[in-house]
């Protein structure tokens, strides 16, 4: 509860509900196939609540799947009378593997101290009690000395490995999973051993393979040597201590089976009513990137390890000024950088922006039906000295490549170590900021390359353009990552930054940073018609607020096939393929357990097998101490940030549906009004003043007096 409530996460009641059902409906059904003595709730109730807490997923079929490949691994996956897997951690990496369309999202959790501090006591008492306190203890031990280490051998602040350890999926995993006292080894010292084992290899998934979720994947593989553990490190075996009353078949066990049975109807009911929720509204106005001084955009395209980075300059200034330096994962080539077109762009951020839409009230004494309508909606070589390149060589600089593409002149470069790296950066022109060395060293012992761009101005004076157009690269790397710490060093207060995310399969997320979609679908007053950039803008900050900068908000989630109400029509095959994505004619990717999703007519041109996620990022150094890691997800359900006006009617009719209306007018007002002092933090007295309002309790008062009402008189209009 505390999840959904305060952590965003998307797992409803009716959900949760079914899951648990399912989880009690197999292990029942298990109970009675393999003749066990009587069916006892708590095990798979354990499994079920930790499925609650980590299952994500788009589709119903799956939910109940998971659930029930979860409770028949503990029948079916045994050696030696011993479950082989922990049942949770099996249910979803099968499933993740098996589909592609089951995702964890780590992220979610956030990185908060206090609840960090609280899941730990909690876990304490559990592990405790089941006295597996000892493999908990050794993992948390092992798995943050290995990433202390890393940070201090890549010379990174304590901030970064502090950030990753306060992970409440982390803590989750080390308290509830890792400690499974029926799939660990029985002895403490092959329990030590098996926790250095799961500590190193989710270490290596995770910050050398660069896999999100190496503690799941770590812990499956892990889990299949507990049996050659206890066979060289022989103890008693661990087992729950149960009451004799348990073992006995009752009436309570026929009970159960209705009980089960009525459950997973009643869950699957609720869980498939679930029809394709339409937004429509007439579409007015929208809030996109000009309303911020300096917001850097970054277009990601990404689908399995290949990526194009589409990076816009927000530069203003003489060209001369302008100089670039970007950490890449891998070496790249001339032909994989690209000079693009800032209208494409342009064109995404008036696709996704935040938008508002009006509807007008219909006559209530009208008899007709009112329904809203939808509106339809070649690169040069650039030559180097001999002498400029022993200079690099006496620094410990290597120029890998030069080339001159459009405008830019572009060295590809790694370095040895950061002083040497910052000396010839300064001495070529280069404006890195003070203190830059330890960050770029940092980027040094991780083998990355340096993606370094400054304007040419004989070619920029050529090609005649008054501005800087973005710069494109593609590259293959498991990295799905976007560099900011260099950014930050000696930045001048917060900065923004809109990632256009661009995938085949569903919505992107950061797995570091907890990912919080925006307030959406509220009613406000008339006036935030006129005052619509100046609202976002102070709804953004307080969201960031509550937040305390330390997330990523969603704006946009949507296939781009389509939109509802469009803020700008999607792009074309064309303009996608010019920002990088290159799936366009391989055919739609494989989506198991889930259909495409197909427009209402008139809506759009069908689907491109693109789905945009957009998100919105205000940062610094102290909230963000690392760089913002993603995962794409299965994720294809439809959101944007989206607020509503709602014309009040003004007629002066009379009859039986005009008094009702005009008493719920004031009260939807006031609500209007509250709902943006919420969302902005704006003054309530101010709000109800430019909405015309005097006060609530004014609002709530008829405009027909009752003993107007009673003897037939009208007001005057």
């Amino acid at each position: 509860m505390y999840g959904i409530t305060f952590l965003d996460f998307e797992v409803s009641p009716a959900r949760a509900a079914l899951i648990l059902a399912t989880v009690l409906a197999v292990q029942f059904t298990c109970t009675r196939l393999w003749k066990l003595k009587a069916f006892d709730p708590k095990s798979p109730l354990i499994s079920g609540l930790s499925l609650c807490l980590l299952l994500r997923t788009n589709s119903v079929t799956l939910v109940m799947l998971t659930a029930a490949v979860a409770i028949l691994s503990k029948f079916a996956l045994r050696v030696g009378g011993k479950h082989l897997f922990n049942p949770t951690n099996f249910g979803l990496v099968a499933m993740m593997l098996a589909t592609g369309q089951v995702w964890v999202s780590p992220g979610q959790w956030g990185n908060a101290a206090l609840f960090a501090g609280l899941m730990a006591c909690l876990g304490g008492l559990v592990v405790n009690r089941a006295t597996r306190s000892d493999i908990t203890l050794a993992f948390l031990a092992v798995y943050g000395g290995l990433v202390f280490g890393r940070s201090m051998w890549l010379g990174d602040p304590l901030s970064i490995p502090i950030h990753r350890l306060e992970s409440g999926a982390l803590l989750l995993f080390a308290f509830f999973m890792i400690s499974d006292p029926k799939t660990t080894p029985d002895s403490r010292l092959g329990r030590l051993v098996f926790a250095a084992i799961v500590a190193c290899g989710a270490a290596y998934i995770q910050l050398r393979l660069f896999r999100t979720n190496g503690l799941l994947w770590s812990l499956a593989g892990s889990s299949m040597l507990v049996p050659v553990i206890d066979r060289l490190l022989p103890a008693r075996r661990f087992e729950w201590i149960q009451p004799e009353s348990a073992y006995r078949r009752t009436k309570e066990d026929r009970n159960m089976k209705r009980v089960l049975i009525t459950a997973t109807i009643v869950g699957l009911m609720v869980c498939l009513d679930q029809p394709l929720r339409a937004f429509c509204g007439f579409y007015v106005c929208k809030a996109d990137t000009t309303l911020f001084n300096r917001a850097s955009q970054v277009v990601l395209v990404r689908d399995g390890d290949r990526t194009v980075l589409t990076m816009a300059n927000d530069f203003s200034g003489s060209p001369t000024e302008f100089a670039v330096v970007i950490p890449v994962p891998t070496r790249i080539t001339k032909d994989q950088i690209h000079v693009g077109d800032k209208s494409l762009v342009d064109h995404l951020d008036a696709y996704s922006a935040p938008r508002l839409v009006e509807y007008f009230d219909a006559n209530p004494c009208d008899v007709a039906r009112y329904v809203n309508a939808v509106p339809a909606a070649t690169p040069k070589i650039a030559e180097m000295s001999s002498a400029d390149r022993g200079r690099a060589r006496s620094l410990g600089v290597t120029i890998e490549a030069q080339y001159t593409v459009g405008e830019y002149d572009i060295v590809i470069l790694s370095a040895t170590e950061s002083t040497g790296l910052e000396t010839w950066l300064r001495e070529n022109s280069y404006r890195i900021p003070p203190r830059a060395g330890a960050v770029l060293g940092s980027y040094i012992r991780q083998n990355m390359r340096f993606f370094v761009a400054k304007v040419n101005l004989k070619e920029h004076a050529r090609l005649g353009f008054s501005y800087l157009r973005p710069i494109q690269v593609a590259y293959e790397s498991p990295k799905f990552m976007l560099p900011i710490r260099l950014g930050m060093v000696n930045a001048n207060g917060p900065q923004e930054l809109f990632v256009y995310a661009l995938t085949r399969r569903g919505r992107v997320e950061a797995t570091n940073y907890r990912t919080v979609k925006l307030a959406t679908g509220m009613d406000l007053p008339v006036f935030v018609k006129q005052e619509f950039p100046s609202f976002y803008k102070a709804m953004f900050t307080e969201h960031v607020r509550r937040e305390d900068m330390r997330g990523v908000f969603v704006e946009y989630a949507w296939d781009m096939g389509w939109c509802d109400p469009c803020a700008a029509d999607p792009l074309s095959r064309d303009e996608l393929r010019n920002l990088g994505v290159f799936w366009l004619d391989a055919g739609p990717s494989p989506q198991p357990g889930r259909p495409s999703i197909v427009p209402p007519p008139g809506v759009g041109p069908g689907p491109q097998n693109v789905f945009m996620t957009r998100l919105h990022v205000r940062y610094d150094n102290a909230h963000f101490p690392e760089d913002l890691v993603f995962q794409e997800t299965a994720d294809r359900e439809n959101f944007q940030a989206r607020y509503v006006l709602r014309h009040p009617w003004t007629g002066t009719d009379t009859c039986a549906g005009a008094e009702p209306y005009r008493r719920e007018l004031g009260q939807r007002q006031e609500r209007e009004a509250q709902a943006l002092a919420s969302l902005t933090g704006w003054s309530i007295s101010d709000i109800r003043k430019k909405a015309g309002l005097t006060s609530a309790a004014a609002l709530t008062e008829p405009a027909i007096k009752w003993w107007q009402q009673l003897w037939g008189q009208t007001p005057r209009p």
